[in-house]
């Protein structure tokens, strides 16, 4: 126990770290956290070694794997339904436009100038087709996007983005079977029944100490995570699918929406973000910078062809296509996901993989600041003296329940 109290001491010292830089920089905690796992790992590694971090640590890649789950159900929840039935088509369109020209233009890249095999050519356009649904959300609720009608937009067609990616890379590399039809008939059966209990379960047991209402949210994102990982698939996914069902519920329960992200931003997405800059090989990329560079590049430019020309048709102003088009451009969860699977199952190789996974997490990084430098929407950004007054009231609200 001694071994784990003192890493977790070393992880959670890092992710205050990571908060005051992220405050004296100006940029969104998940990206200074993915910059300090990155330069933690080097320094760690060079002076104690490779291992000294523990980033392979079974209850290290659990709180990891759990802050990725929770995020992803947060950021589904976070979607309006009434936003989706008005923008469905905007959210559709985007989003299989940010797959698609990422997935053709960054395979054709890794086929023809970086010399990859095809197989290894169609990963890494699947890899770096994704837009992280994780990195999105956290830039958009640090600058309070997520309560808009443009940050709900963005999430959606996020959603779609990877969707389409997992799709993808299940009909090309892992062929459908039983587990999967289970897989799919379970997750549907509890999509059905859950937007019908849990708003009767809430209003029959909740509101207490106990936060009965997190267990039991915790206890669906677990089973249905279960079964992701049992038929070969990922449990963020399901999570998203729970939350967007639940929005209507959970995501107007502002109380309860506010104390599962102090769960996850305190204690759970550190080790998340942490844990994905550490993955950066910079020796790997001492090496093969250059091709690190055309993998980073093509995602960018790919995306940018791809998803700005689209925001503008659905009339979007100059700053906001841009900023949309940057957010786009992000990866991490799906892309490193489908990185690995490609390692595991012979597909790329070890260098093949880390000159991806450093793209795949520099696109977490540098499209954001980017963004976030020139691009933020300012005049979308919702008024924080109304913000103050909802949340005084959700307070009053909780007193008077207790």
């Amino acid at each position: 126990m001694t071994e784990i109290y003192s890493l977790a001491t070393l992880w959670l010292g890092l992710a205050l770290l990571a908060t005051l830089v992220s405050i004296w920089l100006r940029i969104a905690t998940a990206m200074s956290e993915i910059i300090v796992g990155t330069v933690a790992q080097l320094i760690i590694g060079v002076v104690i070694g490779a291992t000294a971090l523990g980033t392979d640590q079974s209850w290290i890649r659990f709180l990891a794997s759990t802050g990725a789950v929770v995020l992803t159900f947060l950021a589904g929840a976070e979607l309006d339904p009434q936003v989706m039935r008005r923008e469905w088509k905007q959210a559709t369109i985007v989003g299989l436009v940010a797959f698609a020209a990422p997935f053709l233009g960054c395979a054709a890249v890794a086929r023809y100038l970086i010399g990859w095999s095809s197989d290894a050519s169609w990963l890494a356009g699947i890899a770096l087709s994704t837009t992280s649904v994780a990195v999105v959300y956290a830039v958009m609720l640090e600058f309070g996007f997520n309560r808009t009608e443009y940050g709900k937009v963005v999430l959606a067609a996020c959603f779609i983005n990877d969707l389409a990616t997992v799709l993808t890379l299940g009909l090309k590399f892992s062929p459908f079977g039983i587990k999967t039809l289970i897989f799919a008939g379970g997750s549907t059966v509890a999509f059905v029944i859950l937007p019908w209990l849990v708003p009767r379960f809430f209003a029959r047991y909740g509101g207490r100490p106990s936060e009965l209402e997190a267990k039991l949210l915790l206890l669906v994102m677990f089973g249905l995570g279960a079964l992701a990982l049992w038929a070969g698939s990922e449990p963020v996914l399901p999570a998203y699918m729970l939350g967007m069902i639940l929005a209507g519920t959970v995501g107007r329960d502002h109380s309860l929406v506010r104390r599962l992200r102090t769960l996850t931003f305190g204690l759970l997405t550190p080790f998340y973000f942490i844990r994905a800059g550490s993955f950066v090989s910079v020796s790997a990329l001492g090496t093969g910078f250059g091709v690190l560079c055309l993998l980073l590049g093509a995602k960018m430019v790919t995306k940018f062809v791809g998803v700005f020309p689209t925001t503008r048709a659905f009339k979007a102003p100059f700053k906001e296509a841009m900023y949309t088009t940057l957010l786009m451009s992000t990866g991490l969860t799906f892309g490193s996901i489908s990185a690995l699977f490609g390692l595991t199952h012979g597909i790329i190789d070890q260098k093949q993989y880390s000159y991806l996974i450093a793209a795949v997490i520099g696109s977490a990084i540098v499209p954001t600041l980017i963004a976030n430098a020139f691009f933020l929407p300012r005049h979308l950004l919702p008024d924080r003296t109304e913000e103050g007054a909802a949340a005084t009231a959700n307070v009053l609200t909780a007193e008077n329940r207790g």
